[in-house]
């Protein structure tokens, strides 16, 4: 790939599109166009309030602009990618089921009283679900130096 342009237009639909609107949300709450408190996942505001957007902007999120931002957005394109091109080539439509489930659970496992921004996690899905596809070896990251994590199956 010559350009950061071939490079996007080569991505799969689902990866490509999950990236998009993580990198747009995060530049519009560091723009101050969207305010990050409307962002967050809380079940009073979702059941309450009737925000139902919450369900899913939590995912998207992903915080300031600095070097965690830059490695969960290449671990996004990495490993989504990965996914998608490799255990879910020519079946799209599985891929984003698979990231729905995920996301459900995600939601569905939280504590009633948590307000959570869920896009950590959801990297941690796709990270695990390609450990557990692999079959052997091991797939590690870090986001920051206080979280290391580390999976390792086969």
């Amino acid at each position: 790939m010559s350009s950061p342009a071939e490079y996007y237009n080569s991505l799969p639909p689902i990866s490509k599109a999950y990236g998009t609107l993580c990198f747009f949300t995060t530049v519009l709450v560091q723009l101050q166009i969207l305010d990050p408190g409307l962002l967050y996942f809380s079940y009073p505001y979702v059941f309450k309030s009737f925000q139902i957007w919450r369900l899913f902007t939590s995912f998207f999120f992903l915080g300031k602009f600095s070097i965690n931002f830059g490695i969960r957005l290449l671990m996004i394109a990495r490993y989504g990618v990965q996914l998608e091109k490799g255990s879910f080539e020519k079946r799209t439509a599985d891929f984003l089921w698979m990231m729905i489930f995920g996301a459900t659970s995600l939601l569905v496992s939280g504590t009633p009283t948590c307000y959570v921004l869920q896009t950590n996690e959801s990297i941690l899905l796709r990270v695990k679900f390609i450990s557990i596809l692999i079959g052997s070896g091991t797939v590690c990251y870090s986001l920051s130096r206080d979280l290391f994590v580390g999976y390792s199956y086969g």
